[in-house]
C-alpha cells in the first residue's frame, strides 16, 4: 500500500507540475494577443503661469481607444488611467477663463506619450475645455530674519546678499494686498567665522490661502576679521542762529569704529563728518549732542567718545 500511495502522490505530483506549465504558457498564449480597451488619459497641464488655478478638475480627461497586446494593458487591469502632459504655453489656446486643448490636432503627441506598446484607434473628445480662474499676484521683497552670533575678532563684511531680490506672493486680492515683505526663517548661527551661504525657507505662515514662488532663497554674505580703530574729528555746528554767538569745548572729539583689516588703511579722518545741531537744544539746556552724520560705507559700530558738548553764549 505504501508503494501504491508513493505512486499515486507522484503522479499527483507531476499532473500538477504539468497543470502549472501549461497554465502558463495559456496565459502567455492569451496576453501576446491583440485587444482592444479604452483608456483614461488625465491631462496635467504644465509650465502654467503661478496665478492660474484650474477648475473642475474630474472633467480634465481624454478618451482613448487603443489596441495593444495583453502584455502592456496588463497594468491597466489595476489602473484605468495614464497620465497625458500637456505644455500650457504651445499645446493650448488660451481663452478667458479656460484653455482649449485641440485632442484631434494633438493625436501624435497622444501617441508619442502613450509609447509604441498602443495603437491608438480612437481618441474623444475633439476638443477639451480646461476652465480656470486666475489669483491675484504681486512682487514684494524679502525681510531677514537672523540670530548670528560672531567668533571673537569677526564680523559681518558688506550686507547679507539673496540670490532674488524679490518673491512673488499669489492668492486672493484681499490678502495680497496687505503683503508688503516677506520674511525668512529664523536664520541662526554661533561662533561664525567664515562665509555664509544658506538656503532659507520664507515664512508664509501668518497668510491664509497664500503660495509664495520661489519657496525658499538662497542667502549669502561675506564675513571678515575685524579690528578697532579711533580718529579725531573737529566738531560743525548747524542751525546756529545768526544773532547767536557761542563758545564750546570740546572744539574735536574722538570716534572709535570697527573695520575690517584689509580697509584698516582705507579710513581717513575727511571721511567722517560730526554735527551739533543748535536747533535741537531744550529750553535751558548748556550741552550740546554730537552725532556722526557721514563715515565710510565699509566703517560700523561708530561710537563717540564724548557724549555732550559744553558750551556758553558770548
Amino acid at each position: 500500500m505504501n508503494i501504491i500511495d508513493q505512486l499515486k502522490k507522484r503522479s499527483v505530483k507531476r499532473f500538477s507540475l504539468f497543470f502549472a506549465i501549461s497554465f502558463v504558457f495559456l496565459i502567455i498564449s492569451k496576453l501576446s494577443n491583440d485587444y482592444k480597451q479604452t483608456i483614461k488619459l488625465k491631462v496635467n497641464l504644465v509650465g502654467m503661469e503661478d496665478e492660474i488655478l484650474l477648475k473642475n478638475d474630474s472633467s480634465n480627461y481624454i478618451i482613448a481607444y487603443v489596441e495593444a497586446k495583453g502584455f502592456a494593458l496588463v497594468p491597466l487591469m489595476f489602473k484605468n488611467s495614464k497620465v497625458l502632459q500637456v505644455n500650457a504655453k504651445k499645446d493650448v489656446t488660451v481663452k478667458s477663463n479656460h484653455f482649449i486643448f485641440d485632442v484631434q490636432k494633438h493625436k501624435f503627441l497622444i501617441e508619442s506619450q502613450l509609447g509604441n506598446s498602443y495603437d491608438l484607434v480612437s481618441i474623444l473628445p475633439d476638443t477639451l475645455l480646461i476652465s480656470y480662474s486666475k489669483r491675484a499676484s504681486k512682487k514684494v521683497p524679502i525681510t531677514l530674519k537672523q540670530t548670528i552670533n560672531y567668533a571673537v575678532g569677526y564680523d559681518l563684511k558688506g550686507d547679507f546678499k539673496f540670490d532674488t531680490d524679490s518673491v512673488k506672493i499669489v492668492g486672493a486680492a484681499s490678502e495680497v494686498n496687505k503683503i508688503n515683505t516677506i520674511t525668512t526663517e529664523d536664520l541662526v548661527l554661533k561662533d561664525v567665522n567664515s562665509k555664509i551661504n544658506k538656503s532659507l525657507k520664507l515664512d508664509i505662515l501668518d497668510y491664509q490661502n497664500i503660495e509664495i514662488f520661489p519657496k525658499s532663497i538662497m542667502v549669502s554674505a561675506e564675513v571678515a576679521r575685524f579690528t578697532e580703530g579711533t580718529v579725531d574729528i573737529p566738531l560743525t555746528i548747524t542751525h546756529q542762529p545768526n544773532n547767536v554767538t557761542i563758545n564750546y569745548f570740546p572744539k574735536t572729539v574722538s570716534i572709535s569704529y570697527y573695520v575690517d583689516l584689509e580697509n584698516y588703511n582705507a579710513v581717513n579722518a575727511s571721511d567722517f563728518k560730526v554735527e551739533c545741531d543748535y536747533a535741537e537744544l531744550e529750553e535751558n539746556q548748556t550741552y550740546l549732542v554730537p552725532k556722526v552724520v557721514n563715515k565710510p560705507d565699509f566703517v560700523k559700530h561708530v561710537n563717540i567718545k564724548q557724549k555732550r558738548i559744553d558750551f556758553i553764549k558770548l
